[in-house]
This record gives structure tokens, C-alpha cells and sequence, in this order.
């Protein structure tokens, strides 16, 4: 029988930066027509290895070989010359093009010198028929297409330029699961016709239910290559985070410290009718000092405006506010600081920290913003601050002067959670803070909110993970449609409750 061949073999991987050993002398293999998985916590050096294989990052040390051909790539272009193509969790196309012109963007057919546009749209069809996604019209502009078939759109490109290995890093991110199954039916089209796929996801559902093979790596090392059947999904948690499952306890024992059944506080926030034209609308809902309230519903539900709303970065036209029992009315997010709240945003990059500052920077921007940049917090009060809270969610590396872009995501969520711990919030709104990091990262943060509640902060937790929703809240609101359609007590809920709620049913 003849021994099937690696298409990408990489040994002996090194990669350090000032401080950092981001890889460590790892071991990598990617055979065709499979889905291959790369696992680990944020800061495990996965997405240091897709740069180095994909000419990102130079390497220290160790070996790439590309279809029996040995590679020192310097530059991007290099590896998609060489056969690889990556499809990033944001879509890098260009928007205001057509579908054709995306996926022939310079190598589009010229004749007389021009572009010959029907040549464009045949070339385009036929590449879109082979990942059964002819329905779509080439002509077509591409923003008018969700971030879903943008995606599909991106691999189609990957597959016209005959890309042997095709790299999805989070490419499941922003999908729901209708979406995700059409991506899933592409890539099993192009594992069939023997591309390489290399999958990189923080959902274990999808990993065992695609991959066919998974690589996990810790601390910038390789801890093992597996094939997905033969290793069960707790070992694999065991795997990515060096240790027995302890760290998945941690959680149990914080909720075991909160009290739900308390006596009732006067509410800190009460929302009645509250919204804003053509957002969302109907909010009606109290938080208690020490409670966690849930925001569930889909992608485009509402959940996000209701946040940007009581934070005041967006403004309510309708219903009122209260704040300690106190009618009050959000004008800005620097009003919903001082008024003792704090939002954490979904997106991290953009709308949260300054990737070009330090970790001690962003900690000390929400305080510093509070206080009116006239009135500089002194040096030695922002380092006993970073110092604090360094330690105090375990954020690594432990340098106050790194530079956040350099971070893992699971750290830089951390970092975000800090800036606003650091202004002592009354009520603290987390919108989607565990989002793109690993099962580790991730339950660090969950223990992190249970214990802020357990000490009397009031919390509203925002999930599109429906489980992680009813596992750390007291209260569920349910949204649809951009308007509240529910609200229930987290005792005793279900997931098929609120996903009938989701539905347009009654729980």
C-alpha cells in the first residue's frame, strides 16, 4: 500500500520574541484531503505556527517543507505561491467589488487589454458551482452578501488560485448554525478533492464534528498529534490546559459561594419600555446589587444595542432609567462611568483597547478617563494598580510594559475585564468576554464574574453560548427581533426553554 505523504511537514519550530519563547522547538504535519485541527489555550503558540508556515513570522530555527519542497518563506506571498491560502475570521476582501472580481481580484482574464468581464463571471461561476454555491451571482457587489457567504467567498478565492492548503483560522466566529453546517459542507467538498485544511476553533463542537486529526500545543510546545476519534474531549481539555481537570471545578465552587435565594435589594438599574428608534425597544428589566442577568437571542437580536444603550454610547429616545431608584438619563459613556457602570465591548480590537499601548496603559485608561485626562494618576498608583491586577487574573506574560497587540486573546480579554475592575463598577455589562479564547481563558473569566457577583456587583452577561447564559446567570432576558420577548428566574431553565422562547414559542 502506498504511504501517504505529508503535504506540509514542519520540524523543530522555533520562533522567540523580546521576553517570549512564543515556539519551542515544535513538530507539525498536514496530510491531504484532511481536516486537521490545531489546539490549545490562547498563548500556545497557534497562531505563531500559521504565521510561520504562512511566511508572517521568520523562524529561529527548524525546517518547513511544502509537497516535498523544502521553504523559507519571508513574505505571505511566498506560501500562496507555494500552494497555501489563508481565510482569516475577518474577511479580507474587498467590499465594494463584485463577487467575481473578489475571487479573480489580479488574475482576472484580459482581452484588448482590458478585463474581459464575461470571462470574469464564466471563471467565477464555474468556481462557485464546484463548492455548490451557484446560486450566487458574480456580478453581484459583495457587501450585499451576509458575513457568512463573505466568508465561502473567501475560500472560493483560495480555491481559483488552486490552493493545496487552505488555512481557516476562526472561521466560525460570526456564523450561526445554519451558516456554519453551509461552511462545513465546503470544506468537506474540498477535503474530498484532497486540499489540506488546516482548522483552527475554540468550539469543541465543531472541532470533533469536522476535524479529522488535531495537533495540540502548550506553552509555545507541542504536547501531541491525535486523531480526533481516538481522543476523547475531556482528555483533550486536559491536554490543552497541562493539568486534571481541576480548573473546570473552580467554577461549581464559585457559584456554590453565591447566595440566589438573598433578600431583595433595591435594584441598582431599572429599565421600563426603554430604546431607541430603529435599534431595539421594549427593554424592561431590574438588576439587583449581586445578580447576574443573561442576555440571550441570536446574532442581530439586540443584544449589543441594549448594552451600547445603558452604557450611553448610543441614546435612548423612549422609556426610562432609574439608577439607585433615581430617574436618570445616560448622555454619555463618560456620564455611565461616573454613575458607577462599566462595558466591556464584544469587540475587543476596535471598540476596546489600544493595541499600541502598553498593558499598564490600557488598565489605567477607564480611571484615567473618568478623572479627566488633566488630572494625571500618579506613576506609583498606576503601578500598584497593574501590579494588582496582574496577579489578580493572571495575566500573561506578566509585563506591564508589553505591548497588548502582543498578547494572546484570552489575555487581552483579561486586560479589558481589568481596565474596568479598576474603576470599582456598581454594575459591570460583558458583552460576549469570552468569545475566541480557550476552554482555560475561559473559565478563568467565568470563576472571575461568579466571584465579582458573590461580592455584590451586578453583572449583565451577554453569550451567543446559550449554555455558558444559563450556567452563570440568576436572570434571563430573551431578545428577538431587536425587542425583549421575555424575562425568566435562572432556576430550574432550560436550554430548550429559552430556545423556544428564541423561536417565537412560550418555555
Amino acid at each position: 500500500m502506498t504511504e501517504i505523504l505529508p503535504v506540509v511537514e514542519m520540524h523543530g519550530i522555533s520562533i522567540e520574541f523580546p521576553g517570549v519563547k512564543a515556539l519551542d522547538g515544535v513538530d507539525f504535519r498536514l496530510f491531504p484531503g484532511e481536516v486537521h485541527a490545531l489546539m490549545g489555550e490562547n498563548g500556545a503558540g497557534k497562531s505563531t505556527l500559521i504565521k510561520a508556515l504562512t511566511g508572517v513570522y521568520p523562524i529561529d530555527s527548524g525546517t518547513i517543507t511544502v509537497l516535498g519542497a523544502s521553504h523559507v518563506f519571508t513574505t505571505p506571498a511566498e506560501a500562496q505561491n507555494a500552494g497555501i491560502s489563508t481565510v482569516y475570521q475577518e474577511v479580507n476582501l474587498c467590499p465594494n467589488l463584485s463577487v467575481g472580481e473578489n475571487i479573480l481580484l489580479g488574475r482576472e482574464p484580459r482581452r484588448f487589454g482590458g478585463i474581459h468581464w464575461k470571462e470574469v463571471r464564466r471563471r467565477a461561476r464555474e468556481v462557485l458551482e464546484q463548492l455548490q454555491l451557484g446560486h450566487i451571482d458574480p456580478g453581484s457587489i459583495l457587501s450585499g452578501h451576509s458575513i457568512a457567504l463573505q466568508q465561502l467567498l473567501a475560500i472560493a478565492r483560495s480555491v481559483q488560485i488552486d490552493a493545496r492548503v487552505l488555512i481557516l483560522d476562526e472561521p466560525t466566529s460570526s456564523l450561526d448554525a445554519d451558516e456554519v453546517q453551509q461552511l462545513f459542507s465546503v470544506i468537506r467538498t474540498l477535503r474530498s478533492r484532497g486540499v489540506a485544511i488546516l482548522f483552527v476553533s475554540h468550539f469543541l463542537e465543531q472541532v470533533y464534528e469536522i476535524s479529522d486529526r488535531m495537533t495540540v500545543l502548550r506553552n509555545g510546545k507541542l504536547v501531541g498529534e491525535y486523531l480526533t476519534r481516538d481522543l476523547p474531549r475531556m482528555d483533550l481539555i486536559a491536554k490543552m490546559i497541562g493539568k486534571d481537570l481541576e480548573v473546570l471545578d473552580e467554577l461549581d465552587r464559585a457559584e456554590a459561594v453565591r447566595q440566589p435565594e438573598q433578600a431583595a435589594l433595591t435594584p441598582f438599574l431599572q429599565v421600563e419600555d426603554f430604546g431607541r428608534k430603529g435599534s431595539v425597544g421594549n427593554i424592561n428589566f431590574a438588576i439587583e446589587p449581586g445578580q447576574i442577568l443573561g442576555l440571550a437571542g441570536l446574532l442581530g437580536s439586540g443584544r449589543t444595542e441594549t448594552a451600547r444603550l445603558l452604557f450611553g454610547a448610543d441614546r435612548a429616545d423612549r422609556g426610562t432609567l432609574l439608577l439607585d431608584g433615581v430617574r436618570r438619563t445616560l448622555r454619555s459613556p463618560r456620564a455611565a462611568i461616573s454613575r458607577g457602570i462599566g462595558f466591556s465591548s464584544e469587540n475587543r480590537k476596535e471598540e476596546g483597547l489600544v493595541s499600541d499601548l502598553s498593558v499598564q496603559d490600557n488598565l489605567v485608561l477607564a480611571m484615567q478617563a473618568s478623572k479627566g485626562w488633566l488630572r494625571k494618576i500618579p506613576r506609583h498608583i498606576q503601578d500598584q494598580l497593574t501590579a494588582k491586577f496582574i496577579e489578580a487574573l493572571d495575566i500573561r506574560p506578566a509585563n506591564k510594559e508589553a505591548l497588548v497587540r502582543n498578547l494572546s486573546g484570552g489575555n487581552q480579554q483579561k486586560v479589558l475585564l481589568a481596565r474596568w475592575l479598576i474603576t470599582q463598577p456598581k454594575l459591570l455589562i460583558l458583552d460576549e468576554p469570552t468569545r475566541g479564547i480557550d476552554i482555560g481563558a475561559k473559565t478563568q473569566i467565568q470563576v472571575l464574574i461568579s466571584s465579582l457577583a458573590a461580592e455584590g456587583m451586578a453583572i449583565i452577561f451577554i453569550s451567543a453560548e446559550l449554555e455558558e447564559v444559563l450556567r452563570l446567570s440568576d436572570h434571563i432576558a430573551v431578545l428577538r427581533d431587536r425587542e425583549m420577548v421575555a424575562a425568566l428566574p435562572n432556576h430550574g431553565a432550560t436550554m430548550e426553554d429559552v430556545m423556544t422562547i428564541i423561536a417565537g414559542g412560550r418555555a
